[in-house]
């Protein structure tokens, strides 16, 4: 698996691209607090899809861009917004996080 990264209280990390690195991320998925999937209606997975976290003030949590397919993300416990954009569509999505583990999919 990738290195976590991190963005001021946020660790995350992104990958899932080759079917060894897919099955681990899938396997992580459990003990993060937030995942993120992205594909194409089709099913085909989706990389470099922009993603802003915005927590229940408006505040950004975290800003990046996904290097694949799956994201695994350690975000305090709250509420927040999920901006998912890539090829010219925006998607949003609300979660709560805290109470296990949650994912959110984006389908494009």
């Amino acid at each position: 698996m990738p290195a976590m990264k991190s963005q001021g209280t946020v660790q995350y990390v992104c990958g899932g691209i080759g079917s060894d690195e897919s099955t681990a991320m899938r396997a992580a998925m459990k003990d993060h607090p937030l995942s993120l999937l992205f594909a194409r209606a089709d099913g085909a997975y989706l990389a470099e899809v922009a993603v802003t976290i915005k927590d229940a003030n408006g505040a950004t949590a975290l800003a990046m861009r996904a290097s694949g397919p799956v994201c695994l993300i350690d975000l305090p416990a709250g509420r927040y917004t999920i901006e998912a954009a890539t090829e010219g569509v925006t998607k949003n999505q609300n979660v709560t996080v805290g109470s296990g583990p949650k994912t959110a999919d984006f389908r494009f």
